[in-house]
């Protein structure tokens, strides 16, 4: 439905519009004529980039316990969603109504236990088992044959390595124990040295990528989520390494001004802290 200029200011200038404001929003920025010229210049690509964006910060805000960024970031991450409806609108491939139809349409679905005339009498694995059959019959409507068809391309490479690993497990292809995965990885890691000292770059990149494959099989073993994992990683190590610079900066000192034995011993210092609870920042 097309609202006259009138209808739209009012709808956009109330607070109490809901998702119907947000469209309105959305489809008066991308307006060619009196829209943002930088909303109308965008098209899905250019804006995939925000979106995938958008969920990582949305990740980071939960990550954080920070519920005040998170309610700002599941907006952001909304109005992703109404961007890409209001361009494929405009296209003439669907509209947002159909994207929300899809989805509830789609959960009804998967959920026979809940919205059906299924029994609830199952565990989380039988809900997830029945959950991948379905989304497997729903792959053969759409003619995709092979097993790992319909992983997504686009998404980051530890996250879709676990899931072509999954996919390939549920036909056979994996390894029966976690001790032979480990055994894996340091195959892949001599491989890797061996290639370093004398193999070129391009053999380098691949055994380095071999090695992360790998590494993300036995995340997928020991029921860890590679991406979490390593967010954690990251933001531990952030937090030491800016303990590293308050303890020389107390000195009047930067990291460019120590070396690496003290940095590592005050690396080890802030390790000690976090162990026993004392905060290092």
């Amino acid at each position: 439905m097309t609202l006259d200029r009138a209808a739209s200011d009012r709808m956009i200038h109330d607070p109490e519009g809901g998702i119907d404001r947000l469209v309105e929003i959305m489809a008066r920025l991308r307006d060619p004529a009196t829209g943002c010229p930088w909303d109308i210049e965008q098209d899905f690509a250019t804006i995939a980039p925000y979106t995938i964006e958008e969920a990582y910060e949305v990740a980071d805000a939960i990550e954080r316990q920070a519920w005040d960024d998170l309610r700002g970031e599941l907006g952001d991450l909304l109005f992703q969603a109404v961007y890409h409806a209001q361009m494929a609108a405009e296209a003439g491939h669907f509209a947002f109504e159909d994207v929300v139809r899809a989805i509830s349409d789609k959960m009804i679905a998967r959920h026979p236990h809940v919205f059906g005339d299924e029994s609830r009498e199952k565990t989380a694995v039988d809900q997830t088992r029945d959950w991948e059959r379905m989304k497997a019959a729903e792959r053969a409507g759409k003619a995709e044959k092979g097993t790992l068809d319909g992983v997504a391309t686009g998404l980051p490479a530890l996250t879709r390595a676990v899931k072509l690993q999954n996919r390939a497990a549920r036909v056979g292809f994996d390894w029966p124990s976690t001790g032979e995965v480990i055994d894996k990885i340091a195959e892949e890691a001599r491989e890797l040295d061996e290639a370093r000292t004398t193999l070129g770059e391009a053999e380098i990149f691949e055994e380095f990528g071999d090695l992360l494959f790998v590494v993300a099989n036995l995340a997928r073993h020991l029921k860890i989520d590679p991406e979490a994992a390593l967010r954690s990683a990251n933001a531990k190590f952030t937090r030491r390494f800016a303990a590293i610079e308050a303890a020389l900066a107390a000195n009047g000192r930067r990291p460019e001004q120590s070396d690496l034995a003290e940095m590592d011993a005050l690396w080890d210092a802030a390790k000690r802290a976090e162990k026993q609870g004392v905060p290092t920042s």
